[in-house]
């Protein structure tokens, strides 16, 4: 009996040892999956930590966390995406990013998303391409309609039109101006002009009685102004002017001064249109029979920036 209760305790030592090498040398090697299993895992994980890397690598929080912090977009159509450094096909490709690869989103302008790709590089990616997590539309890119800063820039302008002396008669101005932006919405200007004034005889009193006069005579005015622009630096600038000179014919100059207002569209950096309106006013007429004259001028002319 004794011989066979140690036969069967042997034989019980036997089947637990048995039983337990297997799980020890796993346990010893640190290899509780099979190969394959291993090497698929780590090839999915290299994957998307390279993914992570190219797309931002500057990120570092869980997506979540960078989601409810910043405005997303998520490529989500072709499996290589590119990426512009402007917004159209025309531009330069910055990249080429994987399916499923998030962008913090800067702007929006013509169908293309501005999106953060690292901490000192920003490119374009078409939104066809993309998902949005929000509603993005408040992101639209709204360019400064402040195009230019023309302080220090000089301008010559010719021009034409029509003068109106005493508001009684019409007659061809011609005249040139030469101009200097001291900031950009104050410009100073001289200018200078030539009209011929031409009205049928009509009925002067004076002291002596009632006469029967005609005028023709050339006149030649000359005048500082400042020019006050409303919307500086636009493409199309209203403004108002302002400025005194002197008004020379029949061998008298009368000191005047002159005030109005005008548009500039400007066709390139270096060329604009220019119209305006202004009143001259100065006195006119002999000693005895002198009046203050409202003298309105339209004139259209061609300016040149340099």
């Amino acid at each position: 009996m004794k011989r066979s209760n140690s036969a069967r305790a042997a034989l019980a030592l036997w089947l637990v040892a048995a039983l337990a090498a297997p799980t020890v040398a796993r346990a010893q090697s640190g290899d509780p999956t099979p190969a394959d299993s291993v090497a698929a895992t780590d090839s999915d994980a290299a994957i998307a930590a390279d993914t992570v890397r190219v797309a931002n690598p500057s990120i570092t929080t869980p997506m979540n966390e960078r989601m409810a912090s910043r405005r997303m977009v998520r490529l989500n159509e072709a499996a290589r995406n590119v990426m512009r450094a402007g917004p159209g096909d025309t531009y330069a490709i910055v990249g080429v990013f994987k399916k499923g690869s998030d962008f913090p989103v800067l702007a929006l302008r013509d169908g293309w998303y501005n999106v953060q790709i690292s901490d000192s590089e920003t490119g374009w990616i078409h939104e066809s391409l993309c998902k949005e997590f929000d509603d993005l539309s408040d992101l639209k890119f709204k360019p400064n309609p402040r195009l230019y800063s023309r302080t220090g820039t000089f301008i010559l302008s010719a021009y034409g039109g029509a003068y109106a002396f005493d508001r009684k008669s019409n007659s061809l101005v011609l005249g040139g101006r030469a101009g200097y932006y001291v900031f950009d919405w104050i410009q100073a200007e001289a200018g200078g002009a030539w009209t011929r004034i031409q009205r049928p005889a009509e009925i002067v009193e004076s002291l002596f009685g009632l006469t029967l006069e005609a005028e023709d005579f050339n006149m030649l005015f000359y005048h500082l102004d400042l020019i006050i622009e409303v919307l500086p630096g636009r493409q199309m600038v209203p403004y108002l002017v302002g400025g005194a000179g002197s008004s020379i014919m029949e061998g008298r100059t009368e000191s005047s001064f002159n005030f109005g207002a005008g548009t500039a569209l400007f066709l390139s950096k270096r060329t604009a249109m220019r119209w305006e309106v202004r009143d001259y006013v100065f006195e006119f007429g002999s000693d005895a029979a002198r009046r203050t004259n409202n003298n309105i001028e339209f004139t259209l002319g061609t300016s040149f920036l340099f």
